[in-house]
Order: structure tokens, then sequence, then C-alpha cells
């Protein structure tokens, strides 16, 4: 009876009940659609408070990150405590003017593209654990070499230690169901502010993203943002069909 016992405790500490196996990806479909919606109200931004400041993280990091790839400077990552944020970069391509369109695409397809990349890997049990490691590894990396407000310098960390907590203590399907978390909403802060994509301001920064595409790309900023958007979902989708699958 004792052995049977800590069998039992065993597999429930390593895999999900068959009840959240079979809710797992409803709930995930759910949140994604409730996250977006409330974004898009007023208050919204503050009910999901936690998730506003990782989508704006999402964003900006992919500004910065990718301009660093195209051989350019990452200079800092200012958030603010009302969910907005601002990369300071510089571009040094010499991909002509489809090196500062690519830096503009990133902040809004940057993430949907990590979201996916997390949501498949929790098809392994060991992909999930290391990459909620490294997500939280990251957002403390961060913090310590490019996050310059004060705002984010507490707030970054403080999400950067939950997830790591999760990562370290947390049973096996809380861990797998807890990363497709996280890629859904990396995959959905797309729409973190979905007027901004069919807008041509970014009020006192100047351009929006899609404007910034239409001037290096010459196709009209509604276009780039609708196909952001339609590509951000499609990611979505694809990468929980496969982890579902």
């Amino acid at each position: 009876m004792k052995e049977r016992s800590n069998n039992s405790e065993n597999l429930l500490t390593t895999e999900a009940p068959p009840v959240v196996e079979r809710m797992g990806l409803k709930w995930l479909i759910a949140a994604a659609i409730a996250t977006a919606l409330l974004w898009q109200v007023p208050g919204g931004d503050y009910i999901l408070y936690p998730f506003t400041i990782l989508a704006t993280w999402f964003h900006e990091m992919g500004h910065g990150l990718m301009a660093l790839l195209l051989g350019g400077q990452f200079q800092k990552l200012q958030i603010f405590s009302d969910g907005s944020g601002v990369a300071t970069y510089g571009i040094r391509s010499s991909l002509g003017p489809i090196g500062p369109a690519l830096v503009a695409a990133a902040g809004p397809m940057g993430p949907p593209i990590a979201g996916a990349a997390l949501i498949l890997a929790s098809r392994s049990f060991k992909a999930a654990s290391w990459s909620l490691k490294i997500l939280g590894g990251f957002l403390l990396f961060s913090t310590l070499i490019w996050v310059r407000s004060w705002f984010g310098l507490v707030a970054i960390p403080l999400l950067g230690l939950i997830i790591l907590a999760i990562a370290l203590k947390a049973p096996r399907w809380v861990q797998g169901f807890s990363i497709q978390f996280l890629g859904v909403q990396a995959c959905i802060s797309t729409y973190h502010q979905l007027d901004y994509l069919f807008s041509s301001s970014a009020g006192y920064l100047g351009l929006s993203d899609t404007a910034q595409m239409q001037r290096y790309l010459l196709l009209p900023y509604w276009f780039w943002g609708g196909l952001m958007a339609v590509a951000s979902a499609v990611i979505l989708v694809q990468s929980l069909r496969v982890a579902y699958r």
C-alpha cells in the first residue's frame, strides 16, 4: 500500500490529470481570445497588468534584438508603469531599406515567432523546463544589459523570478501548461494595441511600426498591419495544432 501511494504521488507531480489534459487546449484558446479582447477595452491593460508588461517587453525586445542581428546597436529598453515602452537602437545594415523595415516588423512579429517556439517546446518536458529557465533568465539578463527605467528595473526581474520559480518548483504538467500559456501570450502580444497596427502615428515617438514599413517598403501601413495581425493568428493556431497533435 505504501509503495502504491508513493507511485501515485509521483505520478501527480509529473503528469497532468486527465481532465487538465483534455481541457488544456480549450483553456489556452479561451485565454488567448479573452486577453486579445480585454486589451481593446478601457481598463483592459490593468486587468491583465502582468501580461501587459510582458507584452511590452516582448515587443520592444523584438526591435532591439533585430537591430543587433543586423549589426546595429541595442542601446536601452524603457518600460513604464502605464504599460508603454521604448526601445532605443541604432541600425547598421547592408540590406538597404529592408533592414529598417525588418527592425520595425520585429516589434509586432518577433514575439509570435518566439511564442510559437515556446508552445512547441511544451511537447517535451525537458524542453519545456529549459524554455522556462531560458525565458526567466533572459528577463533577468535583459534587466542588467538594457532596461533603463525605474519601473522596468523592478517589474522585469520580478517576472523573471516568477517564471524561474515555476521552472524549478512546479510539477511537470504545470511547467508544460505554463510554457504554453506564456507562448500564447507572446503570440497574441501583436494585438496588445491593435489600433496601433492600423495607425500611421506613434504619438510623440513619431511613425508607428507599420508606417515605418510603409516608408521603406512602399505598401500602405494598413496592409502591413493586416498582414501581421493575420500572420500572428496563423502562427498561434499552427503551433497549438502541432503541440496537441
